[in-house]
């Protein structure tokens, strides 16, 4: 089945910045400091991460408030995402 999709993508570096930035962070601070031997650990591991990631690392870009934070503020003088 031909489904006629065209992928959509300039080139531009700035529109991935922020994905790369969390893929960057979570390979160095939980893929590879983990040696995970199955991929249901690896779900595990990396699932713990990312919870880590938005509930209780704070972020400069969000004035060092958790994402999780971040969202439930209704002060909008953060800066944005892309």
């Amino acid at each position: 089945m031909d489904a006629k999709v065209q992928i959509s993508m300039d080139g531009r570096w700035i529109d991935n910045r922020m994905i790369e930035r969390l893929w960057r962070s979570l390979k160095y601070e939980c893929v590879y400091l983990n040696a995970f031997e199955t991929g249901s650990e690896a779900r595990k591991g990396i699932g713990a991460w990312i919870s880590y990631y938005t509930q209780k690392r704070p972020h400069s870009s969000h004035g060092l408030m958790t994402p999780d934070e971040a969202h439930d503020t209704p002060n909008q003088n953060l800066k944005a995402a892309a």
